[in-house]
């Protein structure tokens, strides 16, 4: 994985706490810097909500926070939000009643790729890739 960081030109990363309130300045920060790199920034920050959102409810341990880096080169916008949970790895849930567990759904439809990575322990990263130029999704 920091293998591939390192190709990127542009890097955006935070670490911030695994609340509610660190997932908002998650997608907040991070639409910011979208959009100080002129990167269309619609549907990469419902995806960077979605995770940062899971991370904080799904990836929380008590006192250990979420990171968050977001990664752009003339090719490819890639979101990595790693939590301290590598032992729970996200599923995808279509479930017409249940009032969570959709998130997954959302970020296969609007991102290009996505999908998880273990470690290092005990973390893991789930990643959302963008081709660009993109449009304003």
């Amino acid at each position: 994985m920091n293998q591939e960081i390192a190709e990127y030109k542009l890097q955006f990363k935070v670490q911030l706490s695994a609340t509610r309130r660190g997932a908002r300045l998650a997608r907040l920060l991070a639409t910011e810097q979208l959009r100080s790199w002129g990167v269309p920034f619609k549907a990469p920050a419902q995806v960077i909500a979605e995770l940062a959102a899971n991370a904080a409810t799904h990836g929380l341990v008590p006192g250990r926070d979420f990171r968050l880096a977001v990664l752009s080169d003339a090719d490819t916008l890639r979101i990595e939000v790693t939590d301290a949970r590598g032992d729970r790895l996200p599923v995808p849930q279509v479930s017409g009643l249940r009032e969570s567990g959709r998130g997954l759904v959302l970020v296969d439809a609007l991102a290009d790729r996505w999908g998880t990575c273990r470690g290092p322990v005990p973390c893991k990263t789930v990643w959302a890739e963008f081709d660009l130029p993109m449009w304003e999704r």
